[in-house]
């Protein structure tokens, strides 16, 4: 990981959580005490399954802590855009909630860096975490030896969703990825040849973020991608240069009139499977939209690796963190117990769709996932990992701000020049 400048005079941590039923406060290492009554938890999980897979982890919250009362505090928009603006608001006006989501990872770096959050190490061995999570997981959430979050599921994020309908039009096999961008290409002309006037389903900038970046890990491979995003690469490469042309390319398969839309409504023709939308890009969060669709996978829709990243695990977590001067700390804490423990993390992930964090699960607990989970649970433990650039794995919010605003923003309302949006990101990239 990164240095990050290491915080001073951040007051240590309480290793007590509230007993089950054993009241509203928790006793603190020095002798005082925490409000455990309630916890104030921002996240951006207010619609679909992410809200279900909150609600499932109330519950589990409700059993295993039944004093402390769960106040949500979802906020709406762009994959967390608008959570983040409120909560960078909100932290520094020395007003935190109890608790904030946030992507594991570089994106916490700055709230470091300025003292907003408190450091877990001790909760983690306390909760024996260290155990718990895989290797690869720890390494990404620690800094400078420290850790500051604590994960509730694994996202895979170079995931090809596939519409049946769309490719059956132009007689290509939905369920065998092209071998290269290039092969890839060539299947999106095809199927403009055939009538699917859009291939390819994007949406906003965030989701233009994702696209490019499992574009750059196939032409510069893992090695490559991620020495980029450690600072090490260089972004003006020929293999860079490459990306962002297949980018431009593929961008041109895109309707245009979609490009403001969330992930959800921009896919609506590959989730339908009605023959209008071919690809799309997405995380492995979108499996319930099939599924409330009524549509199967397999039957309706299949998934693979983005072409050119097949044994590549494109990693990003969400996690929760603890406020400096959170009002009801041992609230924090018994949140941070049940989003951590086994059956919070079985509740949530078997709902949202994605992998639990979690590396200690039995085969009969394995076996609450759906195939697709357990196949990625695989490729986790298998695969080279790299860091997701546009949910906060890879690089600082604000180089990833930076790169929409600056990068994508000027391209899809401009001429689609690739040459300006890769010198814009290598611009970018210095401000980390």
């Amino acid at each position: 990981m990164r240095k990050l400048v290491a915080l001073a005079g951040v007051a240590a941590l309480s290793l007590s959580l509230t007993a089950c039923g054993g009241g509203n406060e928790a006793k603190t290492s020095s002798g005082g005490k925490e409000d455990a009554s309630q916890v104030d938890v921002v996240t951006w999980w207010s619609a679909g399954s992410e809200k279900e897979g909150l609600a499932a982890l109330q519950k589990v919250m409700q059993k295993q802590h039944p004093d402390t009362k769960f106040q949500s505090q979802a906020v709406s928009g762009g994959g967390g855009d608008q959570a983040k603006q409120k909560l960078q608001a909100d932290l520094a006006a020395k007003n935190p909630p109890d608790t904030y989501q946030a992507h594991a990872g570089a994106e916490i770096s700055e709230d470091i860096k300025a003292g907003y959050l408190e450091d877990l190490s001790g909760l983690y061995d306390e909760l024996k975490l260290r155990d718990a999570f895989p290797k690869d997981l720890i390494e990404r959430l620690t800094v400078d030896g420290k850790i500051y979050s604590v994960p509730s599921n694994i996202h895979r994020a170079n995931v090809t969703w596939v519409s049946k309908a769309a490719l059956d039009k132009a007689g290509i096999d939905p369920s065998k990825a092209p071998a290269n961008i290039e092969s890839w290409i060539a299947d999106m002309e095809k199927l403009k040849k055939s009538g699917v006037k859009y291939p390819m389903a994007v949406g906003n900038s965030t989701w233009q973020l994702h696209l490019l970046e499992t574009i750059l890990i196939a032409d510069m491979g893992a090695d490559g991608y991620q020495a980029l995003m450690d600072g090490k690469g260089d972004w003006h490469s020929a293999n860079v240069t490459k990306a962002f042309e297949h980018y431009k390319k593929i961008m041109e398969y895109a309707d245009p009139s979609l490009l403001n839309e969330d992930w959800e409504p921009a896919m609506k023709g590959v989730i339908n499977n009605d023959g209008s939308q071919a690809y799309t890009v997405m995380g492995d969060w979108t499996p319930p939209a099939f599924d409330a669709a009524g549509k199967k996978m397999g039957k309706d829709y299949f998934a693979w690796p983005v072409p050119g990243t097949e044994g590549v695990f494109d990693f990003l977590a969400d996690s929760f963190t603890m406020p400096v001067g959170a009002k009801h700390a041992g609230g924090t804490k018994a949140w941070l117990d049940t989003i951590s423990s086994k059956e919070g993390q079985i509740a949530f992930n078997s709902v949202k769709g994605s992998l639990p964090a979690r590396a200690d699960l039995s085969e009969d607990e394995k076996a609450k996932f759906s195939d697709y989970q357990k196949s990625a649970m695989k490729s986790f433990s298998e695969d080279k990992i790299v860091s997701s650039v546009a949910h906060g794995a890879a690089l600082p919010l604000k180089v990833t701000e930076s790169m929409k605003k600056e990068g994508l923003g000027k391209f899809t309302a401009g001429n689609f020049d690739a040459k300006q949006l890769q010198e814009q990101f290598a611009k970018s990239a210095e401000t980390k």
